[in-house]
């Protein structure tokens, strides 16, 4: 059990599939030709079956660190070793919107002092490893190929370099030694549906294709209006987020990878390669707060087509909780028996079964991201509208019954909240959208229903016991997804009953500032173990203190959570009791919630220093 830790990567992506590169040089995630297809290296979750492409110095020690270029996705992974320092530039040049099947994955190879001697290991295991391959090497590279999949790695090196006499193959997998001295670059580009066989790639090409895709990324982050305290966080997590975006159709993948357990060991090892409603619905606030109109546009695109395919309805509602990059909804779960898994945690799933669950808070979350999209001038056309009002009074139905809730829990449907909180919100965003356009609607229904959850979540809702809003109707369990109660609006951020229900999540789910979701113990959840703090949560909290006044509070839990961050600014899903990372990595949701509590925290502190 030797996988490489989940924080020990950085991210590089086209916008259409991504790679993880660990901080020894080794690509262990990659899956072609999209976020959720098959993988084709996946150490990460099986160092001896998953495949790896590993480029590092050989016959020495070395020490590494691993930055990126500023203000771009191209990752540096440098090697200190006692004959020179080495490194590998990994990047892959972004695809327009089209959906396609060419990727290219370009690692350039540069001695920076003194002299390396790189070994490079190119060992695919395509279909989770479930495929044989077949090598094809010739004098320019080298060709893997399936029935369904092809690889081409292209060599790049100098006219007057000698031929790659030091290639051998060894079991299906290419083995290449590269000398370098200072000065010198060369490298390799993996490519899927290459036109034609390897080719020779000259040094200049291979500059000329990181040039302009760092040009593309500085050129789409100058678009960004954040100036706050917290611009190098911030504008890493945007970018993260970009990485996460399935061009094509504008849909935002939860994390790039799957499996990846929220407890070592335990079985909480979900496929988060996939567009939630939720995630996507946050991401629209979350952009336009730092002005990129263009892209939240495109996801509420992706909602809307979501919103008037789901027209029919079926027994989950209007709406899926999650579908596929392309907008289908097959997310039929299997088990990878073969894997061992990210150290031992098993069962490595692939799909999700949660997609059919009913979590009616996806609903207010739609709602509000559309909301959000038309006070900045992005309008919803009487097609969407009219699906909008199909939905609506479908959960002016069904709004009334037990779910599964935001944390997909499989212990069994309850009258959760949030699901009501959320209910609320799309009700309450339907009565504003129509008057603010004077759109046809059952206004007078969405009215009744609305004033009537409100009441229900202030009388079954609150625990006076407890004097907290509580998870659902029949506990007095704490659920830190109500932290966005007075975000949303359903409550003033400073009345007495929320800063009641604050005061009871400090004392119960928060740890140093970390937040955990709930109590597993105190709510069982259908599933064996626990789990770490909820980094997503963790945000939020900073969030709802800030609007509570706790100023200096908010500032000290944002600032520590900056602490947990990953060497180049990633975050995953949670963080364990040594301050571990763990769960899928990276997770779009978290970075969503550091953008939201970075510019709220940042406005209030604006303000306070113009009035001292």
């Amino acid at each position: 059990m030797t996988e490489t830790a989940i924080a020990d990567h950085g991210l590089v992506g086209d916008l259409q599939t991504a790679a993880l590169v660990a901080t020894d040089g080794s690509i262990d995630w990659f899956c072609c030709p999209r976020f959720d297809s098959p993988s084709v290296f996946g150490a990460l979750l099986d160092d001896a079956r998953g495949g790896h492409f590993r480029i590092s110095p050989v016959g020495t020690e070395y020490r590494t660190k691993q930055m990126y270029f500023p203000d771009s996705a191209a990752l540096i992974t440098r090697f200190f070793t006692e004959d020179g320092v080495g490194e590998v530039i990994d990047f892959m040049p972004p695809v327009d919107s089209n959906a396609t099947d060419n990727h290219r994955i370009a690692r350039m190879l540069r001695c920076v002092r003194g002299a390396i001697n790189f070994e490079v290991v190119v060992a695919p295991r395509f279909d989770y490893g479930r495929q044989a391959h077949q090598t094809n090497v010739t004098e320019h590279g080298a060709v893997f190929t399936t029935d369904e999949l092809a690889l081409t790695v292209h060599v790049v090196r100098e006219p007057d370099d000698a031929r790659l006499a030091r290639l051998r193959v060894e079991d299906g997998d290419i083995h290449i030694s590269l000398d370098l001295v200072a000065g010198q670059l060369r490298g390799l580009v993996l490519e899927s549906a290459a036109d034609g066989p390897p080719r020779e790639i000259r040094v200049t090409e291979i500059r000329r294709l990181f040039d302009a895709t760092v040009g593309y990324w500085r050129s789409w982050l100058a678009r960004s209006t954040y100036r706050g305290r917290w611009r190098e966080a911030v504008e890493r997590s945007a970018i993260t987020l970009k990485l996460l975006t399935y061009a094509p159709t504008g849909g935002l993948v939860a994390a790039p990878t799957m499996g990846l357990p929220e407890q070592i060991g335990g079985e909480r090892n979900w496929d988060y390669r996939y567009s939630w409603v939720r995630d996507a619905s946050f991401s629209v606030d979350a952009l336009l707060r730092l002005g990129f109109v263009d892209e939240a546009a495109r996801f509420g695109g992706w909602l809307g087509d979501r919103i008037r395919e789901g027209a029919g309805s079926g027994a989950s509602g209007p709406l899926n909780i999650m579908y596929r990059v392309d907008g289908s909804s097959d997310l039929t779960e299997e088990v990878l028996d073969h894997w061992s898994g990210y150290l031992g945690s098993r069962p490595v799933r692939v799909g999700n079964n949660a997609a059919d669950q009913l979590q009616l808070d996806i609903y207010g979350e739609a709602m509000d991201s559309l909301f959000v999209a038309d006070r900045a001038g992005i309008q919803t056309p009487h097609r969407g509208w009219t699906a909008i009002r199909g939905v609506l009074d479908w959960l002016a139905d069904h709004w009334d019954q037990p779910e599964e809730g935001i944390w997909e829990t499989r212990g069994g449907r309850q009258r959760f909240t949030y699901g009501r909180l959320m209910s609320w919100v799309a009700f309450d965003r339907g009565v504003r959208l129509a008057a603010a356009h004077g759109r046809p609607a059952a206004v007078d229904r969405w009215v009744l229903e609305r004033n009537g959850i409100y009441h229900q979540i202030m009388e079954q809702g609150w625990s006076p016991a407890r004097r907290a809003f509580v998870q659902h109707y029949h506990t007095d369990v704490l659920d830190s997804s109500l932290l966005l109660m007075p975000k949303v609006g359903f409550i003033a951020p400073r009345d007495p009953m929320w800063l009641s229900t604050l005061d009871a999540m400090d004392s119960e789910l928060v740890t140093d500032s970390l937040v955990f979701r709930y109590d597993p113990a105190a709510s069982p959840d259908g599933l064996r173990g626990s789990e770490g703090t909820f980094s997503l949560c963790t945000f939020t909290y900073v969030d709802a203190l800030t609007r509570a006044g706790r100023h200096n509070d908010a500032r000290q839990a944002f600032e520590k959570m900056l602490t947990y961050a990953n060497h180049v600014g990633l975050y995953s899903e949670e963080i364990a009791l040594t301050g571990e990372q763990l769960g899928n990595f990276p997770q779009a949701f978290t970075h969503l919630a550091l953008i939201n509590a970075a510019v709220t925290l940042d406005s209030v502190l604006e303000r306070r220093k113009r009035f001292q």
